[in-house]
């Protein structure tokens, strides 16, 4: 990262939500223990937090979901604030985002009904029990998401998302715009993205 980006984000009040020495160590955390983890996805998710601190309760682990990349690729990365490691895990995006089901999200939509998986910050809420078993409600921070919670877009288990449909079929099956994890990692996202953490999903080179 450069000079000019760390004094950007620190100036944008990252330090203010993260800790002074926090924030010193993921900024100065060398590249290579972000493996999979695009620079300028980390650095939006960054700004994310800095906008929406005050609706972060923790700060130790964000949840990152980088939608340029195909669903066959382990494109959903936890990384752990104070150290800057990533772990990297499989996760579906919409039907309505990816309609000939090409592996690859075309489009976002917030609209009810689309089927559709939303960009932007969320934080994570409550766990529940319901049509897919272990779930977490996430609630939507930004306009491109804002209908999250109406729209029951939430993190679940499902056997469409587990690694060896890309054996099979060569990429995932897809969801109804939830964040679909195989049942396998299931509980290390519900564990680790418990109430009050930041999750960003982003495509940066969306047309």
């Amino acid at each position: 990262m450069t000079p000019v980006t760390r004094r950007a984000l620190l100036g944008a009040g990252l330090i203010a939500g993260l800790g002074m020495s926090g924030a010193d160590r993921l900024l100065a955390a060398p590249l290579s223990s972000t493996a999979g983890l695009r620079t300028e996805v980390r650095q939006r998710a960054l700004a994310a937090m800095s906008r929406h601190v005050s609706r972060i309760r923790y700060r130790d682990l964000i949840g990152i979901c980088d939608f340029d990349a195909a669903s066959s690729s382990p494109r959903f990365h936890m990384l752990d604030v104070a150290s800057g490691k990533v772990t990297s895990l499989l996760v579906a995006h919409g039907r309505g985002s990816d309609p000939s089901h090409t592996g690859w999200l075309q489009r976002f939509s917030n609209q009810p009904g689309s089927a559709a998986s939303s960009s932007g910050a969320f934080v994570t809420a409550e766990e529940y029990y319901g049509n897919h078993g272990r779930s977490r409600r996430i609630d939507g921070l930004d306009p491109t998401n804002s209908n999250a919670r109406a729209r029951a877009v939430v993190i679940h288990g499902a056997w469409y998302a587990e690694k060896s449909m890309i054996a099979q079929h060569g990429k995932l099956g897809r969801s109804e715009g939830c964040f679909a994890f195989g049942e396998s990692d299931l509980a290390q996202v519900m564990e680790r993205l418990g109430p009050g953490r930041l999750i960003y999903a982003d495509k940066v080179d969306l047309a």
